[in-house]
């Protein structure tokens, strides 16, 4: 396995301390050459023989399958395509489907948004009594009472990288009858996940983050093995079907995982983010685990030496929390662009948050030191009070 980091495995413009990788992935510094091959040397040689020729046609389950190994799953139980609210969806209507009697889909309020919209959008269109219940991350176990259809939590909060005890809740849905479903984007390439393990019947997540697979990369969906060939797709695509190419007027869903496929998979961007897997081959995740907790403890010992005006609203405690580390500030979004301005990125989510993604893949013990001396500088010398940093961007 390949000592961390892996600074040259990745471009990285020069000056810059990159702690956003929570929110998107530096590019792999292979990917270009891989996009590059496949442009020319496939798309632009074979036309439309690549989906035979380059197995066009099997790269959502092959990509699957290499993900599946970075989330304790098992062959044939990963695809690939789409978006993750898609993706979200998928799972969230197979789930009600398989609890017919139940109306309840339980969430909490750290999941994230989208995954909310979606539930609120699936219950709109089956107008068949179903209900969105959100509740406090702490508050989860208690709320599953025997009218919940559906467990649907995020596995690392978004915004303050709380994270849950996937074992645990899921053992407890079970328990309660529910069917459990995990949002992994927060969670896959930056802690160990063991779905088999765990024993959940859903999990999504998006490859775009720790990943690294570029913006727009495509999302996952993951169904446990047993319960495959009986999910009912609600989203019937074409490449979902059993034989797309017979052209049959009514929709069979296709053999095993195939059946979540939806619509035509983007080529071009999943062969960037084959090349970004590459990386993940040397990889060991407890020790990226390991050493993931050590850099985020050393920058909140800093941060919170050198600002104490900050509150830190990330668990203290390291087995509790994802990789990153986030703080409440009055004054968050001017900071974090004053802290922007000096080539240390992070981002902000509201109402109050800076958020930094720790990424032990490029980041490294000196890259912290300097991003807290650089915050110091922005929030003891009011370097965010610039009328120039209080403009809001359409991203934040």
């Amino acid at each position: 396995m390949t000592s961390l980091p892996m600074k040259s495995k990745f471009i990285l413009p020069d000056g810059m301390t990159y702690l956003d990788g929570n929110s998107l992935g530096p590019l792999p510094a292979h990917a270009s050459d891989r996009l590059t091959d496949m442009v020319n040397n496939q798309w632009g040689a074979h036309l439309i023989k690549g989906w035979n020729l380059d197995d066009w046609m099997g790269q959502p389950a092959r990509v699957g399958d290499r993900i599946a190994k970075l989330l304790g799953a098992m062959p044939g139980t990963v695809m690939m395509g789409d978006t993750l609210s898609i993706k979200v969806y998928q799972a969230l209507s197979a789930a009600l489907q398989m609890r017919p009697s139940r109306k309840v889909i339980l969430s909490d309020s750290g999941n994230f948004p989208s995954d909310l919209y979606m539930a609120e959008g699936l219950i709109a269109h089956l107008n068949a009594g179903h209900e969105l219940r959100v509740v406090a991350p702490e508050g989860v176990a208690e709320a599953m009472t025997p009218e919940v259809a559906a467990v649907m939590l995020t596995q690392v909060d978004y915004r303050t990288g709380r994270m849950h005890d996937m074992m645990q809740i899921t053992q407890t849905a079970h328990e309660a009858g529910a069917v459990m479903i995990w949002d992994l984007a927060h969670s896959a390439g930056a802690v160990p996940v063991d779905l088999t393990a765990t024993g959940c019947e859903f999990a999504v997540g998006c490859t775009y983050k720790y990943l690294n697979g570029g913006p727009g990369a495509p999302a996952f969906i993951y169904t446990r093995a047993d319960l495959i060939d009986e999910i009912q797709p609600a989203l019937s695509g074409w490449l979902g079907h059993d034989a797309p190419f017979a052209f049959e007027p009514s929709y069979r869903p296709g053999p095993g995982v195939e059946r979540l496929r939806v619509g035509t998979p983007p080529v071009l961007q999943m062969a960037v983010l084959e090349a970004a897997l590459d990386i993940w081959d040397d990889v060991d995740m407890h020790a990226l685990r390991q050493k993931s907790m050590a850099l985020c403890d050393l920058f909140i010992d800093e941060v919170m030496a050198r600002c104490p005006m900050l509150t830190l609203v990330s668990p203290r405690d390291a087995t509790q929390r994802g990789s990153q580390v986030s703080f409440g500030f009055e004054h968050g979004y001017a900071a974090m662009q004053a802290v922007i301005a000096q080539d240390v990125i992070g981002d902000f989510r509201a109402p109050n948050i800076m958020r930094f993604g720790i990424t032990p893949l490029y980041i490294d013990e000196a890259d912290i030191l300097h991003a807290a001396s650089v915050i110091e500088d922005v929030i003891t010398n009011r370097l965010w009070d610039d009328p120039k940093f209080q403009k809001t961007s359409r991203v934040t």
